[in-house]
């Protein structure tokens, strides 16, 4: 394992998303002594296999994996990212925004409940919207899923393509998978959006499929984490 490498990994079908997303990473500041990579894999049958074969094709420690339509637009970024896991080793992963809890059915936010923190610009077909749902309470804040958009790790943990064969939930079975290593998943303090996101259009056709799987396979860990952590229940209706 390079401790001095940084990887960005990518799952991608549109070039020119691919390629504006590379420019927007081929403009942070990397810090001194450490080296970049990105990797983009272009016929993943899942998002889970796609960034199961580039997590195995590195050897950086540190790998952020990314939807091709999300531009990082803190230039330091990288500097944060190290900042953040070296003095927090108990960190496994972290992203720009996160669920801190979870509905009954499984879902992000079926029931109207205030869950999400962080906060992201959106790009849509008409506007630029942003979005901001909570701020971190001193460094970070713990949550129980992050949004796939980005998740940045310190250690490698095999994604879960024995069960997620598609495009929907990956991120949240990720993120309990770390959190059942014994790793603190979590969403950094930010004074404005690290990232924009150009997501136009969403495809949700296949996302109750995965949802039931997601509940079949970690509602009782998911639960726990809740009961573990009363605190984040506690949260108003937007």
């Amino acid at each position: 394992m390079n401790q001095q490498k940084i990887c960005f990994i990518m799952c991608s079908n549109d070039e020119f998303q691919a390629r504006e997303c590379q420019l927007y990473i081929e403009q942070l500041i990397v810090p001194e002594k450490y080296e970049v990579e990105l990797l983009t894999v272009t016929d993943a049958e899942s998002m889970t296999s796609g960034y199961n074969e580039a997590m195995n094709a590195s050897d950086a420690k540190y790998k952020v994996y990314m939807h091709h339509d999300v531009l990082i637009l803190k230039p330091d970024f990288l500097c944060a990212m190290l900042e953040l896991f070296q003095k927090h080793p108990k960190i496994g992963m972290f992203g720009v925004v996160g669920n801190e809890s979870i509905a009954d059915d499984g879902g992000m936010w079926s029931d109207g409940t205030w869950r999400r923190t962080g906060e992201i610009l959106i790009d849509r077909v008409t506007e630029r919207d942003y979005s901001f749902f909570a701020r971190a309470e001193g460094e970070y804040s713990e949550v129980i899923t992050l949004d796939g958009l980005l998740m940045v790790t310190q250690y490698d943990v095999p994604w879960r393509d024995d069960l997620f064969r598609g495009w929907d939930y990956y991120d949240a079975s990720q993120s309990v998978e770390f959190w059942k290593a014994g790793y603190k998943v979590v969403v950094p303090y930010m004074d404005m959006p690290w990232c924009l996101h150009e997501n136009d259009v969403l495809n949700m056709a296949n996302y109750n499929t995965w949802r039931d799987v997601f509940v079949k396979e970690y509602e009782v860990y998911y639960k726990k984490w809740m009961e573990e952590h009363p605190s984040k229940l506690c949260k108003p209706e937007k």
